[in-house]
Order: structure tokens, then C-alpha cells, then sequence
């Protein structure tokens, strides 16, 4: 059965059908939060996210993805829970680990000068960018969402994904380089 079958038996009352539906997609939904809640509040927001699916099974209609829907749904429950707790999680996954979950592989180089692709580097140059360029990093690169999915997910255009994608691509080489004290391009040509 599709997702938007498993859906819509969900929304007729089919405990299994949806807990196939949660099998399915419990690993990325709880990598994806766990960017932004830390492990000590990722079973929360997992919990969270999967009652308000069950919840709004019937309102699928199919319009985005199953995934995508989903995923909405699993970034309002992470802003949610984010605006009740103040304090700044203290257990994040490296961006290699997240990279490894998500079947990534090996994080790429750009070749040149650029800095190494060292997990713990990534880690904190990804807790720099601000919240939307680390989400659609998220979701683009280690999610692996189409251009499509994530946008309906962050609930923008394509064209703005893109734009903020690009962005943040560009933040976080730039935050790499100055944290490895390597020279930004701009800097280099200067040379």
C-alpha cells in the first residue's frame, strides 16, 4: 500500500496501516528533529509529531507528498516544543553522524583550497547558520527531499528554496573557512 493509502486507512481507523506508515518514516522524521531538539527531546518531538499525524490522517488530501505533509507536521511540533524550552540543547548530532544515518556517505570537498569536511567542524559550522538555512540544509542534503518536498515542507516556493539552499551553501563554506582560519575566496583573489 502507497502512503496515501496508508493514510487514508489510517484516517478509517487502521492502527496497523499507520503504524506501517510510521515505520516508514520514523528514522528521517527523528534525524530531522534531533538538528533541532537534541536527543534528551527528540523522543518528544517524534511522539509529538506522529500523534498530530494520526490525528490529521483524514486531512491528507494528497496534494504534496505523504513525506512532505509529514514533515510539516514534524516542524511544527519541533517549533512548538522549541518555544516552550529556552534552553540550548546540549547533545547534538555531528553532521557526520546525521550524514552516516541518513546513507549520505562521505561528506563532499569542493576540491581546492577548501577546508576539510571534518564532522565536528561541520557540527558547530552548521549550529552558526540561522535556523532556516540549517533546515533546508537538513532536509535537502541529509534528508535527501526533492526541491519540491522541501519547500512544501517550509512551506515556501521552490524558487525561494532554492534561493535560501544556495545561501546557506554559501554561510556555511564561509563559516567553515573562518573557523579553520583558511581565507574566503574573496580574500584568496586578493592574493
Amino acid at each position: 500500500m502507497d502512503d496515501g493509502g496508508l493514510l487514508a486507512a489510517s484516517a478509517a481507523g487502521d492502527a496497523a496501516a499507520f503504524e506501517a506508515f510510521m515505520r516508514q518514516y520514523q528514522p528521517s522524521v527523528s534525524r530531522y528533529l534531533q538538528t533541532y531538539t537534541g536527543s534528551r527531546d527528540v523522543d518528544d518531538a517524534v511522539q509529538e509529531t506522529f500523534i498530530a499525524a494520526w490525528r490529521g490522517a483524514g486531512g491528507y488530501r494528497g496534494a504534496a507528498s505523504a513525506r512532505a505533509w509529514l514533515f510539516t507536521i514534524a516542524r511544527h511540533s519541533v517549533h512548538h516544543l522549541v518555544r516552550r524550552r529556552v534552553d540550548e540543547p546540549d547533545d547534538l548530532l555531528s553532521v557526520e553522524q546525521l550524514a552516516e544515518q541518513a546513507g549520505w556517505g562521505a561528506l563532499p570537498a569542493s576540491g581546492g583550497d577548501d577546508p576539510p569536511w571534518d564532522g565536528e567542524l561541520l557540527t558547530l559550522a552548521l549550529q552558526r547558520l540561522p535556523a532556516d538555512e540549517r533546515e533546508v540544509l537538513t532536509l535537502r542534503e541529509l534528508d535527501g527531499f526533492s526541491g519540491d518536498e522541501t519547500a512544501e515542507v517550509l512551506h515556501i516556493s521552490v524558487a525561494a528554496m532554492k534561493s535560501r539552499l544556495h545561501r546557506a551553501r554559501i554561510h556555511l563554506a564561509a563559516t567553515v573557512r573562518a573557523l579553520t582560519g583558511l581565507p574566503t575566496h574573496s580574500e584568496a583573489s586578493h592574493d
